[in-house]
């Protein structure tokens, strides 16, 4: 069979079976892709069915000499999941990938912002201006509840439950969960609902997005970091901060300052315990007081 083909079939399993996100479905069919790209380029007329480990190595070995460990990591993993897929649906007897080593990439600790830090951002944000502010209400929003920038730009008004205290958020794979929303936050977005969106034109589809662009539609990713990015020069803060650094800031508070680390994983939306894990990257002295305040030998 051939590869387009497969990559097709592919695809609709990743929508339909696993439910994933069109994100993530992008990432591992780029990863496919730059596989059949390099075997055009040399002349490898070899099948999905039929290529070995050797002719994977080649292939990442090309890749590596562009690319950083942790590149390299997600395009094996990516590979890894094309091939298994094969393997589930019998067009192959074995995965070629299982015996190539995947480059230790270590664990990067997520940059964080300090309380100071959000409020200098927030405060670099012009009001006069037209969207000012609805991007003081994206910033409250993105760090008060912890959201990925994806979950941003597609919630609805519709998913507002404020008379109980919470925001329903679709995160990855489409999956549903409720996160906390405070007090004052609840009051920047409905004040920004009330006085601004409601003066601003809406497109037709886009009636219940909660943050709409000045031509009425959603709001893009590439909106969000240019936002972020221009008032982090605004604010004269030198560290590299995206939409992420907000959801990392949010974890990392609250960790600092007791909360349970399996209640964090739920707001954030982790399948597992050991991804909210990196943030006990914090200061050690947060641990022992931990400790003396609830140890019973304290």
């Amino acid at each position: 069979m051939k590869w387009t083909a497969l990559l097709n079939d592919y695809t609709q399993y990743l929508q339909i079976e696993r439910g994933l996100s069109a994100n993530t479905i992008d990432s591992y069919r780029r990863d496919v892709t730059k596989l059949i790209k390099y075997l055009q380029e040399n002349n490898i007329n070899i099948s999905p069915e039929n290529i070995d480990k050797d002719t994977l190595l080649q292939f990442i070995y090309e890749v590596a000499k562009k690319s950083n460990p942790k590149s390299q990591a997600r395009l094996i993993s990516g590979l890894r999941n094309f091939f298994d897929y094969l393997v589930f649906e019998k067009y192959r007897d074995n995965n070629p990938t299982e015996l190539i080593e995947t480059p230790k990439t270590g664990r990067k600790l997520p940059d964080t912002l300090s309380l100071e830090e959000i409020d200098q951002l927030i405060s670099a944000i012009d009001l006069s201006h037209p969207q000012g502010e609805r991007n003081k209400t994206i910033l409250e929003t993105l760090y008060s509840c912890g959201l990925r920038v994806s979950e941003l730009i597609t919630l609805q008004m519709s998913d507002l439950f404020f008379e109980e205290g919470f925001i329903r958020v679709i995160g990855k794979g489409d999956k549903q969960r409720f996160v906390p929303v405070n007090y004052e936050t609840q009051q920047y977005i409905e004040t920004y609902i009330e006085y601004i969106r409601s003066h601003d034109p809406v497109q037709k589809g886009f009636e219940d997005t909660l943050f709409l662009n000045r031509r009425g539609k959603q709001l893009t990713r590439n909106m969000i970091f240019t936002i972020i990015k221009n008032l982090a020069i605004e604010a004269g803060i030198k560290k590299k901060i995206s939409p992420h650094t907000f959801r990392h800031s949010f974890a990392t508070h609250l960790l600092e300052r007791g909360a349970d680390l399996r209640a964090i994983q739920q707001m954030l939306g982790h399948e597992s315990i050991t991804t909210t894990e990196i943030y006990m990257h914090l200061d050690k002295s947060h641990l022992k007081k931990v400790v003396e305040q609830f140890h019973p030998r304290r």
